[in-house]
């Protein structure tokens, strides 16, 4: 039935050309966006619950850590594997078996609220999320790739990204509000609805956009590409989810009522969701945003340099935000920064690596990410309970600034020049 939907489009077999044309490129990004949004939406629920789980279940920081990133360890083993696999086998299942995967694990929270022993069934519920997880990014990103040229390449990365971001801050106004209203159950029994949701759609929409590779070729969690370009791109996104993901949104509900900061009256649940979600927001639109200005500069790296010093600018302000409005400003720098520089530098990445290694490439992209959102919550709670929170912001508008000098180290290096061309 799917084959009859979407035979396989003209163009799509891993020409950077466009695909199909400018028409046939747009139908495979929205279809991808499609999915990943109700799959966004599904884990934005649950975000602004997870960091709470102290209160909720009355366990140690350190282990509301372990299950905070428990995905991102287990999606650090499965996305070499996972960007290997999308060489060989292509891209469509991969995305919809990683979507279903999602989906069984959100489930997982909701027998974690009802079981015995909870902390155990929430750390299984992450593992499996960040399998699926893995799955979905590697196939997600290297379909940009597949349907894009150097003229339309940021602006598809960044639209894909956005898919995600779109959903997730929905879902954590909603995760907060459910949650304050409702009950935690209700909240991850939402999110379980969306998942699905997004694995229906998926299995709907998602065409087959990828050449396969090598089909005898071993499938290894350590199949990293060690190439200047995917080893550049990826310390940079390391930082990037460190201080963004790690340390801004596994903190933001406990800093709250630190600092006596509220919005709309609600608790450091619901109130954390609502500060998250204009980071996100905000982020979201940045993306696109970025891409497409890098696509039309001509060079990657000027839009790169900008945004990850909006990113430093934004922790500076954190450190210092003791009011709504400043903690508002700071969200939005954030976000501004992370958002803007995402999509330039996975186009980046898909700019630098040859057409067969892409899914190779963006797996191992995903595993320097996974490494800096892994150890950011394990990292800061204990760290902000020892030194307090301005030291920790402190220490995050550093980390950007570091990459900086990585990615011009980095490009300089491959292409023997500072600020490179997007056509080489």
């Amino acid at each position: 039935m799917v084959a009859s939907l979407f035979p396989r489009l003209p163009g799509l077999s891993r020409l950077r050309g466009g695909a199909g044309g400018a028409g046939g490129q747009y139908v495979v990004i929205g279809a991808v966006i499609a999915s990943t949004f109700f799959i966004g939406f599904g884990g934005g629920v649950i975000f602004p619950i997870l960091p709470n789980l102290g209160a909720v279940l009355g366990i140690s920081p350190l282990l509301v850590g372990v299950i905070l990133s428990a995905n991102r360890f287990s999606r650090l083993v499965a996305n070499a594997p996972a960007g290997v696999l999308v060489d060989r086998v292509g891209t469509r299942t991969p995305m919809v078996a990683g979507m279903v995967v999602q989906g069984v694990a959100t489930a997982g929270y909701v027998i974690a609220m009802l079981a015995p022993f909870p902390e155990g069934w929430f750390i299984v519920a992450r593992i499996l999320w960040g399998v699926g997880s893995a799955a979905v990014f590697a196939t997600a990103f290297t379909i940009a790739a597949d349907v894009s040229d150097g003229g339309s390449r940021g602006a598809n990365m960044g639209l894909i990204r956005g898919g995600v971001l779109f959903g997730f801050p929905t879902g954590l106004v909603l995760g907060g509000v459910v949650s304050e209203l409702g009950g935690t159950i209700a909240a991850f029994g939402t999110a379980t609805v969306f998942a699905f949701v997004a694995s229906a759609v998926a299995f709907l929409l998602i065409p087959e956009t990828h050449v396969e590779g090598d089909h005898h070729r071993s499938v290894k969690p350590w199949d990293v590409d060690t190439t200047t370009p995917a080893l550049t791109v990826g310390t940079v996104n390391f930082a990037v989810f460190f201080v963004y993901v790690g340390a801004l949104f596994s903190t933001l509900v406990l800093v709250l009522p630190e600092r006596g900061i509220s919005a709309f009256g609600l608790g450091p649940q619901g109130s954390s969701g609502v500060f998250m979600a204009i980071t996100v927001v905000v982020a979201a639109g940045f993306m696109f945003l970025g891409g497409y200005v890098s696509d039309r500069r001509g060079s990657r790296v000027p839009t790169l340099l900008v945004f990850l010093l909006v990113t430093a600018a934004g922790f500076l302000l954190l450190a210092r935000a003791r009011s709504p409005e400043a903690l508002v400003a700071s969200c939005v720098c954030i976000g501004a920064g992370q958002g803007g520089t995402s999509g330039p530098l996975m186009a980046l990445l898909a700019d630098l690596t040859p057409d067969e290694r892409m899914g190779r490439a963006v797996g191992t992209n995903n595993v320097f990410g996974d490494v800096g959102g892994g150890l950011g919550p394990v990292v800061s709670l204990p760290v902000v309970n020892a030194v307090g929170f301005s030291p920790v912001y402190l220490a995050c508008a550093a980390l950007p600034l570091l990459a900086i000098g990585v990615l011009l180290a980095g490009v300089r290096r491959e292409t023997g020049q500072w600020l490179p061309s997007v056509e080489f």
